[in-house]
């Protein structure tokens, strides 16, 4: 079952591009990484998928109903935890997190002590006298007080410290065990290689690739380091599937994408001293897709 189905959802504003054709789906019960830098359209997706922006055109689905025509239904199911976060200053974290519970049914209001204690956040203070950090917390506190069945994370670790960090991470895999799904949007490639079963790659408003994350790994691509006796050029190994390339004199490094023998038969005359051959990691392949643009 599909939580998630988001079929050529576009969205424009004005005449720039939000959006164009963005088509996947999120199953039930996994964690989803959702990954581009800013600008790529990952948040302009999140809030179409919120109603909290409209689409031009296309259509979303959450628990199989729309998205805009059923948005309030389907948003008492939903924590999410925006990029950034903005509260009532004056209030208190406490009278902040029990107006929220307020919104939903049968909320356990110990559950916002449980998750105040798990993110050592102190709930006597003011908003106002909070880090961004802090804010971030109370965020994520917010986002699931009630037990959702679909968290949404949005840029979900900035202004986190690393120990905060990891306890987010635990957090989140914990709800997960529990049968939540979770859309877990970042441009920090080392966070969604460790948290997320498949990923789905973003660039400039379009969907470019949605696989397994160890499918990408494996499957499709190589990264080769060569250390030669001789020096060589750049030139030499521009062959068809190579990117990320890198020549230090008589070292060269680079991801090849293909028909790995191609690469073999470019050096079979050459005098090697070194060969290395590895699978690559999340961040050098999203790299391939973003070379163009760098």
């Amino acid at each position: 079952m599909n939580v998630i189905e988001i079929n050529k959802l576009t969205k424009y504003y004005g005449k720039s591009r939000g959006i164009i054709d963005v088509s996947f789906d999120v199953k039930e019960g996994e964690i989803f990484g959702f990954i581009g830098p800013n600008g790529a359209g990952k948040s302009t997706t999140i809030r179409t998928l919120l109603s909290l922006i409209y689409p031009t055109s296309g259509s979303a689905k959450i628990f199989g109903k729309d998205c805009i025509k059923q948005g309030e239904e389907i948003r008492k199911e939903i924590g999410y935890l925006p990029s950034e976060v903005f509260y009532y200053d004056n209030m208190r974290v406490i009278d902040l997190l029990k107006y929220s519970a307020s919104f939903y049914k049968n909320v356990n209001k110990s559950r916002i002590y449980e998750l105040a204690e798990i993110m050592n956040l102190d709930l006597k203070k003011k908003i106002d006298d909070l880090s961004y950090g802090n804010k971030k917390k109370v965020g994520i506190v917010q986002g699931l007080l009630h037990s959702p069945k679909l968290i949404i994370l949005d840029e979900p670790t900035s202004g986190l410290d690393p120990l905060m960090q990891q306890k987010f991470f635990d957090l989140i895999n914990e709800e997960n065990k529990k049968g939540a799904t979770v859309l877990f949007s970042s441009h920090i490639l080392s966070e969604v290689q460790k948290m997320c079963d498949r990923v789905g790659i973003i660039k400039d408003g379009k969907m470019v690739r949605v696989d397994d994350i160890h499918t990408l790994q494996s499957a499709n691509y190589k990264k080769f380091r060569i250390e030669m006796k001789e020096a060589v050029t750049a030139e030499y190994f521009k062959l068809e599937g190579v990117s990320d390339l890198s020549v230090d004199k008589t070292t060269v490094n680079f991801i090849f994408s293909g028909d790995i023998n191609k690469v073999i038969a470019k050096i079979h005359d050459k005098t090697i001293s070194n060969l290395i051959v590895e699978e690559p990691d999340l961040e050098e392949i999203f790299m391939h897709y973003y070379e163009k643009e760098a």
